[in-house]
């Protein structure tokens, strides 16, 4: 079996697929309700449904595919550093696996993610106050004991794993014009991306205005350092998005919008108001853009919006009177 390379293409989400589909849940699509202007069609991507809450579990489940096929699982098992949502995906591939899953998380990581990692027999461990911090230890770590490094999204058996999700939105939808996804490092856009580009689909790469890696790398020509100070961090809060995602946004012409965190609560709200769906802020980013105006659909366009994490606590959704 041949090593993974650096880049994806819609083969190497081809070949992701055919190893995670006994494993994952395909996604459900929905219809919006009418009213967003221009948008003939919008479709929901409802990916919070997925295993552990997010889309992380296709790339996970990919990583742990690969390995166990080719032999090459250690037996240190696999580390990862995480906001949360990707060490919950590694822990639970892990497990299904038969594999040790260590996860450094950083000590601002939300308490039920914590829990939760810790539900599924993951060791655990708390490091400085951002993914950054996180990630230094998990690659101290690996160089120590011999564990797989497996990343949150810069590497492209997740990213590939990830872009299964894109997969089936085109096969479910197969008049998509448009998908927009909420980003943070650029896993699961480089996956989307990679699809897109087979299929001639535009992406609309949506960040909050405080925490935009991928777009700060568009105007900087290069992927960059960049400020976190989003209410939707926890999720999308990579500091410097992959090179792997900005060479994919360029070579498709991504169309990269921002939002206001006050746009992504209001997305977030009106998801429970008139669906009752449960998303993290991160998971209603993608939906901010349309509701907000930051992305406009042409008349006509068919677009998707991803969402895609429900790891989060539900209490701050009810209006009590």
């Amino acid at each position: 079996m041949n090593a993974p390379t650096t880049a994806i293409s819609a083969a190497d989400v081809e070949a992701a697929a055919a190893r995670i589909a006994a494993a994952i849940r395909p996604v459900v699509l929905a219809e919006a309700e009418p009213g967003i202007p221009g948008a003939a069609r919008v479709s929901l991507a409802l990916e919070y449904m997925q295993h552990t809450g997010s889309f992380k579990a296709r790339g996970a489940a990919n990583l742990a595919a690969f390995h166990r096929d080719a032999g090459t699982m250690p037996q240190a098992g696999v580390v990862i550093a995480s906001g949360g949502n990707a060490g919950l995906a590694c822990a639970w591939a892990a497990r299904a696996t038969g594999t040790p899953a260590t996860v450094f998380l950083p000590t601002t990581a939300p308490e039920f993610k914590v829990n939760k990692l810790r539900s599924y027999g993951a060791r655990v461990e708390l490091v400085g106050t951002e993914y950054a911090h996180a990630l230094d230890a998990s690659r101290s770590y690996a160089q120590e004991t011999g564990a797989l490094l497996s990343h949150a999204y810069d590497h492209p058996l997740i990213a590939a794993g990830a872009g299964t999700l894109a997969a089936e939105i085109v096969e479910r939808r197969p008049g998509v014009d448009t998908i927009v996804v909420a980003v943070g490092g650029g896993g699961l856009f480089s996956g989307i991306a990679a699809v897109a580009a087979q299929h001639g689909i535009k992406v609309v790469a949506v960040e909050p205005r405080r925490c935009r890696a991928l777009n700060a790398a568009l105007e900087a020509g290069g992927p960059v350092d960049t400020p976190l100070d989003s209410i939707a961090a926890d999720s999308l809060g990579a500091r410097r998005v992959s090179p792997m995602a900005y060479d994919l946004a360029r070579i498709i012409d991504a169309v990269s919008v921002l939002v206001s965190d006050d746009a992504i609560v209001q997305a977030r709200q009106a998801l429970w108001g008139q669906r009752r769906i449960v998303v993290e802020y991160g998971g209603a980013t993608a939906l901010a853009a349309l509701l907000s105006g930051a992305y406009v659909p042409a008349d006509g366009e068919h677009v998707a919006v991803v969402l895609c994490g429900a790891n989060t606590d539900p209490t701050d959704l009810v209006v009590r009177t």
